[in-house]
Order: structure tokens, then C-alpha cells, then sequence
């Protein structure tokens, strides 16, 4: 551990110390289940200490609510997600439907791809969705989105270089 490091986790741990009930009862009445709120509590604590070098924040709450905000809005749409794939399986035949071990995997795979695809702005993610799932064009999807088909090709170049980064690394 470098100096850097311990420097950091006394620095979280005085924020933890401080601040984690109050981000508690935040996340509580957002979410309206305790479990859930201590899980992202704990997860915007490990996200601090997995930054760089920390400076001391002028407004601790601001940055624990920040982060705590950006965890919460990946939660409310990966269950979105899992809700939406649940109710496409729930039309299919039983005989059809996957095994629940298929279920989970199949789950993880689409949380994999949306954390990745997370990373583009909303534009581009919806472009790349549209042309790879829904089979739209170039021109078809510009007019969806309202913008220029130059802008479509840039949005679909980005999606594909998340996906090349998930297979194969950052470019060097």
C-alpha cells in the first residue's frame, strides 16, 4: 500500500464515519427498500476508495450523493431491464422458455451489455440498439433521433468500439 493509498482510505473512512448514516437515510427513501439502500450505501464507499488520488471535498454529502445518484440510476435500469426480459420470457410457451440457470445467464449477459453500453451518451446507445436489435437503418434512425445520418454513423462507431473493447481490451 502507497502512502497515496493509505492517504485515501483514512479519507474514506473519515467520510464513512461522518456521513454513511445520512446517505443511508437518502438512499431509504429513494429506494424504499433498506437492503437495497445498504448495498448501494457500501457500493458508493468501495467506488471512493477505487479513485485515483482523493483531495478532502469541499461538500461531502454533494460527492457522496453524486455517486450514490449515478449507482441508483444504474440499479432503476438494470431492473428495468430484467423486468422488461422477464415480461418478453412470460409470453412465450412454457415449453419454450429457458431453464432458470439459462434465465440467469442470460441476465447477466444483457447487465454485462448494458453496463457496457452505459458508457455511450443516451443518443448513441439508442442508435446502436435500434440498428443492431431492431434491424433500423442509418437514415431511419436519424429521423427517430433527429439527428444527420454522419451523426448516426459516429453513434454506431462508438456502440462498436465499446463492444471491440469487450472482447478484446483498449485499443493500445
Amino acid at each position: 500500500m502507497s502512502i497515496g493509498d493509505s492517504t485515501n482510505h483514512a479519507l474514506v473512512g473519515v467520510l464513512y464515519r461522518d456521513h454513511r448514516d445520512w446517505l443511508l437515510g437518502w438512499l431509504r427513501k429513494s429506494l424504499h427498500c433498506p437492503q437495497r439502500a445498504e448495498d448501494l450505501s457500501q457500493d458508493t464507499f468501495v467506488r471512493l476508495l477505487s479513485r485515483g488520488e482523493l483531495q478532502e471535498p469541499r461538500e461531502p454529502r454533494a460527492l457522496l450523493t453524486t455517486i450514490a445518484r449515478g449507482l441508483l440510476i444504474d440499479h432503476f435500469r438494470r431492473s428495468a431491464l430484467e423486468r422488461s426480459y422477464l415480461d418478453e420470457l412470460a409470453l412465450l410457451p412454457e415449453a419454450a422458455q429457458p431453464t432458470v440457470e439459462e434465465q440467469a445467464l442470460i441476465l447477466e449477459s444483457l447487465r454485462e451489455i448494458d453496463r457496457l453500453l452505459g458508457k455511450l451518451s443516451s443518443k448513441a446507445r439508442a442508435a446502436f440498439l435500434h440498428n443492431r436489435l431492431d434491424g433500423m437503418g442509418h437514415a431511419e434512425i436519424a429521423e427517430r433521433l433527429g439527428v444527420s445520418v454522419s451523426r448516426v454513423r459516429q453513434y454506431l462507431a462508438q456502440g462498436m468500439r465499446q463492444c471491440y473493447i469487450a472482447l478484446y481490451g483498449e485499443p493500445t
